[in-house]
């Protein structure tokens, strides 16, 4: 992998692991927002009373996806947040509000997407390196 592809695929990492980890972790705490305001109504209609538990599962769900990101299971991660982020766009719109949120979190959807694909690649490069003893024998 090149320096620049380097750099931009570290820049991605640390951002795909601070930002679910940091937002999972709030669903606890609420420091940052109410997070159970952004659950649509279908959402809340289908989970009843338990609307609050719901936002803390996924607190969990997002700081593993972080914590998957941030280690060896990166494309996975990435995988994993991007359809997670498309989730979440799709739940802000059935809110009818929070259109300028779900944009985001389209734009967010391509970021891990893109970040999924560039550990696609750097993998796919490891796998096509020859060992110099193998390559010296020959």
């Amino acid at each position: 992998m090149s320096d620049k592809m380097s750099t931009a695929w570290w820049s991605l990492k640390i951002a795909f692991f601070l930002g679910p980890f940091l937002a999972g972790l709030d669903k606890f705490f609420h420091l940052l927002t109410n997070w159970d305001k952004y659950l649509s109504p279908t959402a809340q209609s289908i989970l009843g009373s338990h609307s609050h538990q719901f936002m803390m599962l996924v607190g969990v769900v997002e700081m593993i996806v972080g914590l998957l990101v941030i280690t060896k299971w990166t494309r996975l991660g990435a995988y994993l947040a991007t359809i997670w982020l498309l989730l979440i766009a799709i739940n802000l719109v059935m809110t009818g509000q929070y259109f300028d949120i779900a944009l985001r979190d389209i734009g967010l959807c391509l970021g891990a997407f893109g970040l999924a694909k560039l550990t696609e690649a750097a993998e796919s490069e490891a796998l096509h390196v020859v060992p110099t003893e193998i390559r010296q024998a020959a």
